[in-house]
């Protein structure tokens, strides 16, 4: 690697949870000193604390860790859209940031004209986004759209336009949060090729993502944020592995779960992992039963249209299961009043011997109310298994026929 292109020493950030005014009375200024507060809230958040990170230049480092762990709030730092409370960042070389992509985005505009202004804010100059403008539109695959205005694009097909605009900023430092979010399949893995270049190209990539399969796919090495503070820094797939079993209720088929709704109406309650039909007698599931994955939740007020997706991630960090109740070409779960939900999906047993983690979606096409890890378990093998059919590395193990023909 060469010489540091990130250097992140002490970094701190502190947001006030006051939700008041962001100005204070004369009046005000004294009764705090009075009162010995000094004029601060005492309801602070620090997103971060005590951050030392060192990136080499041409270093593609996967940042993971827990919805509000200050993943976002690092790249925001890195990207200069915010600045420290502590410390002191240090960023050598021109910073592409694809956080927010499509921030001022014009509806009346038409693609095209969305594209100029869109990179004169991104700080690219009118002749460099001439020179790359067919390169932009023939990767966000709108071509025919181009001279119709934005308001009449989806919204799928805005944040492609917004995503190819951003990827082609000539930075040394490229930072990207949850990119794969964007577009369809085909465009997720156009996205990863253009990951591939920043890396062949030598440019420092910082990647945040929940797809783990992902990050250590395109980073040799990770950090691993917890509550605001690096917990784990080293190579991603052993760094994912232990991430993935942190949280893990490992050996527990059923995690009770206690706490305050997550900034919305759902309250978990309960999740479990069985084999289908295991009662009188529960056990742990094998490789050859069907799954049932369950979870249980208190809505405490009216939600409508709320939607339930339970997913599996291997040891490897690939989700292999992610199934919602919308997929199932079922109508949205409309509550009309508060109570208790439970939700279950069927597995067929097609999955691999294995360490498993059960993870759970809840809200709305408007809101996310949960997105979470909540418990481990382990896949057993069939007693038939050899050691080099459990130790294979695939996904899943697939009920196929062979044919074999010889001619003499």
């Amino acid at each position: 690697m060469g010489s540091p292109s990130v250097e992140i020493i002490g970094v701190g950030k502190r947001y006030s949870l006051s939700g008041g005014r962001g100005y204070t009375t004369l009046r005000e200024a004294l009764s705090s000193v009075v009162s010995g507060r000094n004029g601060r809230d005492q309801r602070e958040f620090w997103a971060l604390r005590n951050v030392d990170l060192v990136i080499s230049e041409g270093e593609a480092l996967g940042i993971i860790g827990r919805n509000g762990a200050g993943k976002t709030t690092l790249l925001k730092i890195v990207s200069h859209i915010t600045e420290p409370t502590a410390g002191v960042a240090r960023m050598r070389g021109r910073v592409g940031s694809l956080l927010e992509v499509g921030t001022g985005f014009h509806p009346e505009l038409t693609g095209a004209e969305n594209i100029y202004l869109n990179g004169a804010i991104l700080g690219m100059s009118r002749r460099e986004i001439h020179r790359r403008f067919d390169e932009i539109v023939e990767f966000a695959g709108l071509e025919r759209f181009l001279d119709l205005p934005l308001k009449r694009y989806s919204s799928g097909m805005a944040l492609r336009l917004a995503f190819s605009v951003a990827a082609h900023l000539k930075a040394d430092i490229v930072v990207v949060d949850e990119v794969l979010a964007v577009g369809d399949a085909e465009f997720q893995q156009r996205c990863l090729g253009k990951f591939d270049d920043f890396r062949a190209e030598g440019r420092t990539v910082l990647f945040v993502s929940h797809d783990l399969g992902a990050v250590t796919r395109l980073c040799a090495r990770a950090v691993w944020l917890d509550e605001g503070v690096i917990r784990g820094d080293g190579p991603a797939a052993d760094l994912t592995t232990e991430y993935l079993r942190s949280f893990a209720d490992e050996g527990r088929l059923v995690v009770s779960l206690e706490e305050e709704p997550l900034g919305g109406p759902v309250k978990l309650v309960r999740a479990s992992v069985s084999a289908a039909g295991d009662e009188p007698v529960p056990h742990t599931p094998r490789r050859d039963e069907p799954l049932v994955l369950s979870v249980e939740f208190d809505l405490t007020s009216r939600a409508r249209d709320l939607d339930v997706a339970l997913y599996l991630v291997n040891s490897r960090g690939v989700r292999v299961i992610d199934e919602s109740w919308n997929d199932a070409g079922q109508r949205p779960v409309v509550a009309q009043s508060p109570g208790r939900i439970a939700a279950s999906v069927t597995v067929p047993a097609l999955l691999t011997s294995d360490d498993y983690t059960l993870g759970v979606w809840i809200g709305t096409s408007a809101e996310v109310y949960v997105d979470r890890e909540l418990l481990q378990f382990r896949l057993l093998p069939h007693p038939t298994d050899t050691h080099e059919e459990t130790t294979r590395p695939r996904v899943v193990r697939l009920p196929v026929s062979w044919t074999i023909e010889t001619e003499r």
